[in-house]
């Protein structure tokens, strides 16, 4: 299974995301955000967090429009799968992959901590390791983790099972409580929360690691 993680100027957990996929199972290549095409053979593309292009203008708008975007758009409009993290989930917001904006937090501040999610299904490969309803803590680190849709819009995701995961205790102001969302077709998550932050007993907690390892393996079975 081959996944590219996509770096910006200013991305700062694309190694994490290496990492995590790594420990998974994965090969792993780097994408630069001037690239044109990705690697031949891509099952994955991972869209890391971080502040890409210095939050300018929008967070991700920027990142949205780099040349490596259009080849991402392409992948997902294929029917391939497209991760997107903290800034990666605004980057997907700004590029339409994902409905909504990631506004600021309602509290006008960056929160960093670990909080407690609720996997909301596990009828996703991002979510098929672990069991709808489970309860899991994974770290937020972010100033505009504000998730925001219409109301229909909100519904709609409700009632086709694509909110992936909620806060148990909202920090941010997001409608819903929502953490995480994916596509219409499941094959596009983005989340504000860190996964590959929670991905080995040296982060503290392990808790992050059934992402991972139940998306490489849906992919490697697929």
């Amino acid at each position: 299974m081959h996944a590219a993680v996509i770096v910006f100027p200013g991305s700062n957990c694309d190694r994490d995301l290496v990492v995590a996929l790594e420990r998974a199972g994965a090969r792993v290549s780097k994408v630069w955000h001037k690239d044109t095409a990705l690697p031949e053979g891509i099952d994955l593309i991972a869209i890391p967090g971080g502040f890409s292009f210095g939050d300018y203008l929008r967070c991700g708008a920027i990142a949205a429009n780099s040349p490596i975007c259009k080849s991402v758009v392409a992948h997902a409009g294929k029917g391939g799968y497209v991760l997107g993290v903290c800034n990666g989930f605004q980057v997907l917001t700004e590029t339409g992959l994902l409905p909504g904006a990631l506004l600021r937090n309602a509290g006008l501040k960056y929160i960093c901590k670990t909080v407690e999610l609720r996997v909301e299904t596990n009828d996703s490969a991002y979510t098929s390791g672990y069991d709808t309803g489970d309860i899991i803590n994974i770290p937020i680190a972010h100033h505009d983790g504000n998730y925001f849709v219409d109301e229909d819009t909100h519904t709609r995701l409700r009632d086709e099972r694509r909110v992936a995961f909620t806060y148990v205790d909202n920090p941010n102001g997001s409608i819903g409580d929502i953490a995480g969302v994916l596509s219409q077709n499941r094959r596009v998550l983005g989340m504000m929360p860190h996964p590959e932050r929670m991905a080995e007993p040296a982060h503290g907690g392990t808790d992050g690691a059934g992402l991972f390892s139940g998306l490489i393996g849906a992919l490697t079975h697929a």
